[in-house]
Formats: C-alpha cells, structure tokens, sequence
C-alpha cells in the first residue's frame, strides 16, 4: 500500500487514516510505502532552479520518500520503519504495520528509469513484485483514475481498466506514466483509492464495492 505524501496537507484526516491501517493490520498482512508529499515537491523545486541530473534527482526524491516514511512511523499506531524487506514480512506476520524506506533498496538496484516519469506509485508496485502480494493499493487524496485530470469539469471517474489501457493514456493521471509498464511485468491488481475516506481503503482490502479505480492484471 501506498500512501501519498498529498494526504498530508489535511493532518487529521491523515492521522485518521493511519489509525485506521493500524487495526487493519490486525486482519490483512500489510506494508506501507511512503508518497513524496512535499519532500519531492522540495526536489522538484531544487531540480527547476539547478538543473540536476536525473540520478540525482531521483535519489534525492527517493529520500524524500524515506522522510514521510518516517513521519508515518510516527504517527501511525503499532508501526515500525524499516529499510529490509525481510523486516517487513516478519513486522505483518506480527499484526504490526511495516513503513518500507525504500531508499537502500533503490539505490542498491536501481531498477527503474531515472525519471519524473517514476514516483512513488512505480516505487510501490516494484517492491510489491518483490514481495509477490495479492494486491497493490494507491492510496492517495482523489477517487481514482479519471477520464482528464479530476480537477476540470465534466470528467468521469473510470471504475476499472486494463494496465494495456493505462498504458495507452500516454500521459499522467492520477498515477504516474511509469506504472503501467510494471503492472504489465508483474501483474497484480491495483486499486487507485481516496484516503480521505478510510473506509474506502477497508473495502478494498475486503473485496468489496468502493468508490476507486482498479487496474486489473486482467484484460477488461
């Protein structure tokens, strides 16, 4: 799971939600990976004033994700952070709610394009083929993936598509431009869901209806 950095600009509901993962992990076995949030925004700020390489920038973003990771450890009940992978499958066998630093592992592997076009969503979906999960949820601060970008007018929410489809948009959503191309090498289903409605997130988990998109590993 996934939880964006943008959730943070409204720190009850934030606050809410983690509270909320942390009796989750009582049921579901899960990690959390961190969004960027304004730690990234720094980033791009810096990389607009600098002109940095593109491995530097991408680093540096990565690190940002290590720093809202850290927030969430804090502010989230039973919760541990950690840089090893192998922590967070013994941390979810014990109930507790693993926050992954991706920081180590990326810099170590470096398995993606060093690239604006790779966030934290691309992040999250490599670690979650690194784990092998059953599901990859974005958790993020709008409903889903939307015909254009949700904040024009006369847009639709789109309830379910194919990583093909995603892939096809050529263009940021509500994900990043990356991520399709991972879902497609490792399929999993992925759900695109508003954190500020926690129990959204609680019925994806569940396998139930909710307001969100998924990206199926299947064809539609």
């Amino acid at each position: 799971m996934k939880v964006g950095g943008s959730l943070a600009e409204e720190p009850e509901l934030l606050i809410g939600l983690c509270a909320k993962l942390s009796l989750l992990a009582e049921k579901y076995e899960l990690v959390v990976v961190p969004g960027g949030g304004r730690f990234a925004d720094a980033v791009r700020d810096f990389d607009e004033r600098f002109n940095l390489s593109s491995n530097v920038s991408h680093r540096m973003a990565i690190l940002g994700m290590d720093q809202f990771g850290m927030l969430l450890a804090q502010i989230t009940p039973n919760s541990c952070a950690t840089y090893l992978l192998s922590d967070v499958k013994q941390l979810s066998e014990t109930e507790a709610v693993p926050i992954f630093l991706p920081s180590r592992l990326m810099f170590k592997e470096d398995p993606l394009k060093n690239s604006w076009d790779v966030t934290s969503d691309s992040i999250a979906a490599y670690v979650a083929g690194k784990l092998q999960v059953a599901k990859l949820v974005l958790v993020t601060d709008v409903d889903g993936i939307f015909t254009e970008d949700p904040d024009r007018k006369n847009v639709a929410l789109i309830e379910r598509l194919s990583a093909e489809e995603l892939l096809e948009f050529n263009r940021r959503t509500s994900v990043d431009r990356f991520l399709a191309k991972l879902l497609l090498e490792a399929p999993v289903d992925c759900y695109v869901v508003n954190g500020k409605h926690p129990d959204r997130v609680e019925a994806v988990l569940g396998g139930q209806q909710a307001t969100c998109t998924l990206v199926s590993a299947r064809p539609k």
